[in-house]
């Protein structure tokens, strides 16, 4: 394949690969990664935010490298792969005489530019959406049952990337529904499916917890057009930057005469009219459309072909998008060319002054998956996450985090409650606070189970069960018990004290691997219409934990 590509495509892609080398070595850590390689530290069927592609791709990477290239070298490889697969997608016989302007399309795109070295989880979704429609295009074109596992294949592993990948493939099928009489694309679902089902095994083990946290559990606000809709429309912009214009125009007029281009159309009209409609309930990231960029490249390419003009006007905008990418990439490494901090500034440098202050005492940060995990990768030391009833749960509510650091000497941390002990700046500004604590013990997986409706009624007694997951019965003199009261959108607003007792008040144990029987009455909130509460228990003085299912008030 290699072979026939030309000296000059080789050239550039060579030079885009070193590129991304440099800039993944050089540039720190960005938090989500940080998070992603403490999923890759434990190789599993699934994650609490994200299916396992992005922790697997961090795991291959540290075969090859230490550091922050152990983390990206695969996007980095995927990256020019990616770009490989959409030129051999291009069948226009003039496309040799148009190298250097394919790649100013291919490196002006914003974000495929920064995911080119990133490893977040839409590094995969990219190049498994062009690989998946480059074996398409081969299946149109002739369907064999090799061409079925393959696509068969692909599908399962763009929907290991990320959820959203379901977008792609619906998309495509749309644009062509005569694959529903076709047998081998019949098995082509059936191989997906196939090769899918360990993490439909994972989901289904741990009560779907990924699944209802993305479509339930998310905290919201109220609509704000500006915020949402009007957002919506300059993270369009921001995809292909001074070009947007010009690419949606291309959009615009491009009149499909084929199944694969009508694909891409499909595709990409698809996608921006389904988060057009979500941005009237919710925030729509940027990332989330990022996987349009695979079919515009190819629109885009293939229309300025045959269109001197506006061949010209857009490898213009996209060098200067070229040039302000380039700036942009200087200054996530060097801090000092923006006025600015971004995340991947000064990591390091707040890492090893706590890790000198604290020694070998694990850390334990509060509400902070981002923290924890960054500072266990650059100082090598165990650190976790503490998540309590105002923040939400991810990664470290499901594994064992919790329990390897139990009854240690911790350092806690908190950026929200000042504690005598010691103080710590990030280059940010952000003060955080923490102090030892000699034994520490805590119970987040204490689960309350209610199987009544609730409605705010300070008067009304209600039943609850408490299930004890642990090996070790729990006094019950450690326990405390709160509930947050939350707005229509799910957003705490208020954490009150809740009286709860045994109903056989004799008992003085919670124990091991059983359930015990409690009364409770809400308290008065200073929220005036609260539509949601959740439970949390405090342990040994904690702040109240997520210990239930977020309760719709009737």
């Amino acid at each position: 394949m290699l072979q026939k590509l030309p000296k000059l495509f080789l050239l550039l892609l060579g030079a885009l690969f070193i590129i991304n080398i440099l800039q993944a070595h050089f540039t720190e850590l960005i938090f989500d990664e940080a998070y992603y390689w403490y999923y890759a530290k434990n190789i599993a069927w699934g994650y609490f935010d994200h299916p396992p592609m992005v922790a697997w791709l961090i795991r291959l990477s540290s075969v090859f490298f230490n550091g922050e290239l152990g983390v990206r070298f695969m996007s980095c490889l995927l990256s020019v792969i990616t770009v490989i697969l959409l030129w051999l997608m291009i069948d226009d016989s003039k496309k040799k005489s148009f190298i250097v302007p394919f790649f100013v399309v291919v490196f002006s795109t914003t974000l495929l530019n920064l995911y080119g070295f990133f490893t977040l989880p839409d590094t995969p979704l990219l190049f498994f959406t062009a690989l998946f429609l480059w074996v398409y295009k081969r299946f149109i074109e002739k369907p064999t049952v090799i061409l079925s596992l393959s696509l068969g294949i692909v599908m399962a592993a763009l929907m290991y990337s990320k959820y959203h990948a379901v977008l792609v493939i619906v998309f495509v099928l749309l644009s062509n529904l005569k694959l529903l009489r076709n047998r081998f694309a019949w098995l082509a679902v059936l191989v997906a499916l196939l090769c899918y089902s360990p993490h439909f095994l994972w989901l289904y083990e741990h009560d779907f917890i990924s699944i209802k946290y993305h479509l339930f559990d998310r905290p919201n606000q109220a609509y704000s057009f500006e915020k949402f809709t009007g957002g919506y429309f300059l993270n369009l912009m921001a995809l292909f930057g001074f070009v947007f214009p010009l690419a949606y125009y291309i959009l615009y007029k491009t009149k499909p005469q084929d199944l694969f281009k009508k694909a891409l159309v499909f595709l990409t009209y698809g996608v921006l009219i389904f988060f057009f409609f979500s941005s009237f309930s919710k925030r729509v990231q940027t990332q989330w459309v990022i996987v349009i960029s695979i079919p515009m490249i190819l629109l885009v390419f293939n229309f300025i072909i045959d269109h001197e003009r506006l061949r010209k006007w857009v490898v213009g905008l996209g060098v200067v998008n070229i040039i302000v990418l380039f700036y942009a990439r200087a200054a996530l490494i060097n801090h000092h060319l923006i006025p600015i901090y971004y995340e991947s500034h000064g990591n390091k440098e707040w890492v090893s002054r706590l890790a000198y202050e604290v020694s070998d005492a694990p850390v334990v940060f509060e509400n902070s998956y981002r923290n924890a995990p960054m500072y266990e990768f650059y100082s090598g030391k165990k650190a976790i996450s503490l998540n309590n009833i105002n923040y939400r749960q991810n990664q470290y509510s499901i594994d064992d985090a919790e329990a390897s650091v139990q009854h240690q000497k911790v350092f806690y941390v908190s950026q929200y409650v000042k504690k005598p002990g010691l103080t710590y700046p990030r280059i940010d500004g952000t003060i955080y606070y923490g102090e030892y604590i000699d034994n520490f013990e805590s119970f987040r997986r204490l689960q309350f189970i209610v199987d009544e409706e609730i409605v705010y009624d300070l008067e009304k007694t209600y039943t609850m069960k408490v299930y004890n997951p642990y090996n070790v019965d729990i006094s019950l003199k450690k326990l405390r018990y709160g509930v947050a009261f939350m707005n229509n959108y799910k957003e705490v607003r208020d954490v009150r004290k809740m009286h709860a007792e045994p109903l056989d008040k004799t008992i003085l144990l919670l124990k091991s691997n059983d359930t015990l029987n409690f009364t409770f009455k809400l308290p008065k909130t200073k929220l005036e219409h609260p539509k949601y509460i959740q439970l949390g228990i405090s342990e040994n003085g904690l702040h109240y934990g997520i210990n239930g299912d977020k309760i719709k008030l009737k």
